[in-house]
């Protein structure tokens, strides 16, 4: 059974790079405003397919199919996403990072409460969503991860360059990791507009692994929450226990807590766009091919 999803990204740039006229294969989308209040579902089903479509009375151009190939919690399950030709394009490299004015692209890959360990396959051709394993199992958390957990695009944690504050740690290899904190719950491949909120610097088996803690603009407390205090104030505690979910998850596998940099605490919202600043930076030397890229796939 495969499932098709149309959605539509915006952006007041025809660049995602802070620093660089560089674009990699961009989307170039017309200036204009979203609206999640005129947002449409439609829907239709078969035995053999399904599909479901989401559409806005604005025409945007141009939309993002989503196309999920195989049945989920296989190994050959895939989340694809297409443009309107219908041509196959990455979501880690070819939807843009930001939007203007604050507001960055977000793209889920687990939804909250769910426990299937979701992630884009850096190495795999157009980067689709997977379900991670290892040894050639399906991988799943221990228990639910209770936000919504995604990429930032065109960010990339360089596995060679020592971060200085923190701990000497290298990078991940890995885009940069989103927790997103409001309150509905998201589809695999649903792409969001977001504010970054505070940052958390996870040292996960000596690796640099940043958390970006931000809102959906959609949500109805994102007006109220523009910093870390603020997200103490409107969502408290909820810092505290995602820190100690992302240190906690590995202990059920017999293997020792994640640590974290910064002194164990979030930074503010400040430093979360320096982190997003530097990792766009080193995802645009990785597209320039300056940096070896290995095994990740540039497709």
């Amino acid at each position: 059974m495969a499932a098709t999803r149309a959605i539509a990204i915006v952006t007041n740039s025809t660049c995602s790079s802070f620093l660089s006229n560089h674009i990699h294969k961009p989307f170039l989308l017309p200036r204009t405003t979203f609206s999640i209040n005129n947002l449409r579902l439609s829907s239709s089903s078969s035995s053999k397919t399904r599909t479901s479509s989401y559409t806005c009375r604005a025409i945007y151009n141009p939309q993002l199919l989503v196309k999920e190939d195989g049945q989920p919690e296989t190994l050959d399950y895939r989340v694809f996403f297409h443009d309107q030709s219908g041509k196959k394009v990455s979501p880690w490299h070819d939807i843009p990072l930001q939007l203007g004015d604050g507001v960055f692209n977000f793209i889920v890959e687990i939804p909250k409460e769910s426990s299937a360990k979701m992630e884009v396959a850096t190495d795999e051709p157009f980067t689709p969503i997977k379900q991670d394993t290892k040894k050639g199992k399906l991988r799943f958390y221990p228990y639910n991860i209770h936000w919504n957990y995604g990429l930032l695009p065109q960010t990339w944690e360089d596995p060679s360059s020592a971060n200085s504050e923190v701990d000497g740690a290298f990078g991940d290899n890995d885009p940069v990791d989103v927790v997103e904190i409001g309150e509905t719950r998201r589809k695999i491949g649903d792409v969001l507009k977001i504010k970054p909120l505070a940052a958390l610097a996870m040292i996960d088996e000596g690796e640099l692994d940043w958390k970006i803690v931000a809102i959906s603009l959609d949500d109805p407390k994102a007006s109220l929450v523009n910093d870390i205090d603020d997200v103490e104030k409107h969502f408290p505690g909820t810092l505290t226990a995602i820190r100690d979910w992302f240190r906690d998850y590995k202990i059920p596998d017999g293997k020792p807590a994640n640590k974290f940099g910064l002194g164990n605490q979030a930074a503010d919202k400040d430093y979360a766009l320096k982190v997003i600043k530097e990792t766009n930076e080193s995802w645009n030397k990785l597209i320039k091919r300056s940096i070896p890229a290995g095994e990740l796939s540039l497709a």
